[in-house]
């Protein structure tokens, strides 16, 4: 293994904490927020591992994040993005048993957008041979959100709703749906990727630019009786989808991918329908879900990539010199996700 250096290359955050902005997950220039930069390769402390970069994954919490719209501050001068895969070669105190191992992580402190990462050892997922590194940089962040979502939906009854279902993390729970025999209702923006989205699981598909949309979820809200919601649109559109679900129904948000902000409009609902509105946010789940249930969870993930149910859909790869430039272009390929290579 070739020798850590003292510095490396990065993509780095140009300002600090929040912007107090909403204007959602899209940029049209990565350079009003992100810049290229050498900066020192970090020192893992205890309980920390050090990770050389395989590839890293752009998810829109990282739009979110350096534009200062997230729920955690920036940090000048610090590198940018969640989630990747790469190679421990070095290790803190207590974390030795990960070093030299293949690992998907997501980053705590030093972001995914450079040569090298530290992170916690907790926040690492030692990685199968046959999981491809293009899947690992996407291990966690979509893959474990959708297991803990569909299983919140699982326990709820045989259907549940979810938004922005063309994306990566809704097309796995439309599959994940459906192999746990539910029926997904899926919502999308373009009516032309419905037969795509019930191949992969969906058991209906509405499109919210139809003027129908709400009345025909109402039909199949009564019919179906989903009672969650996985909403990561979170617009005006998901309040009156979540008016016209029965009883008991409860409105999970875990992302904000429109710039409306919904106002409530059946406030009566929750008190005399006993539904109720919640977020979800990953890290909170790996904080508090015991041991256990995580190694099954995780466990379940590995084996749908390595068998072939699940993949990485990729729309763009750049290497980390070319990020700046040309993030803003490749995000607007909307069927695939963007990976970084160092």
């Amino acid at each position: 293994m070739s020798p850590i250096p003292s510095s490396m290359s990065a993509v780095v955050q140009k300002f600090d904490g929040y912007s107090n902005t909403a204007t959602g997950p899209v940029i049209e220039n990565a350079a009003d927020w992100l810049e290229a930069a050498q900066i020192p390769v970090p020192k893992p402390g205890p309980g920390q591992v050090l990770i050389r970069l395989r590839t890293a994954s752009v998810n829109p919490s990282d739009i979110h994040f350096i534009k200062g719209e997230y729920g955690q501050p920036r940090i000048k001068g610090m590198p940018a993005g969640f989630e990747g895969c790469g190679d421990v070669v070095a290790t803190g105190t207590g974390a030795e048993a990960l070093q030299d191992q293949r690992v998907a992580f997501v980053a705590a402190g030093s972001g995914a957008w450079a040569e090298y990462i530290v992170t916690q050892a907790q926040m690492c997922i030692p990685l199968r041979p046959e999981i491809s590194d293009e899947d690992g940089a996407a291990q966690i962040v979509n893959p474990l959100t959708a297991m803990a979502m569909v299983d919140i939906a699982q326990v709820a009854g045989n259907a549940f709703v979810l938004s922005a279902a063309t994306s990566q993390l809704g097309k796995l729970m439309c599959s994940l749906g459906r192999d746990l025999g539910l029926n997904p209702i899926a919502m999308v923006r373009r009516a032309e990727t419905a037969e795509t989205l019930k191949e992969l699981g969906a058991a209906e598909v509405l499109a919210t630019t139809d003027t129908d949309m709400v009345s025909k979820f109402a039909k199949l809200s009564a019919e179906l009786k989903p009672r969650v919601f996985l909403d990561a649109v979170a617009d005006q559109i998901s309040e009156q989808v979540f008016c016209a679900m029965p009883n008991g129904a409860r409105w999970v948000c875990y992302g904000k991918l429109s710039t409306e902000l919904p106002k409530l409009t059946q406030m009566g609902q929750l008190i005399f329908m006993n539904k109720r509105i919640e977020g979800f946010w990953l890290t909170q789940w790996m904080m508090s879900t015991p041991p256990a249930d995580q190694m099954r969870v995780v466990g379940e993930v590995q084996d749908r990539f390595a068998d072939g149910r699940w993949k990485t859909d990729v729309s763009e790869r750049l290497a980390l010199k070319d990020v700046v430039p040309n993030l803003a272009t490749a995000l607007k390929k909307s069927d695939g996700k963007v990976i970084i290579t160092p």
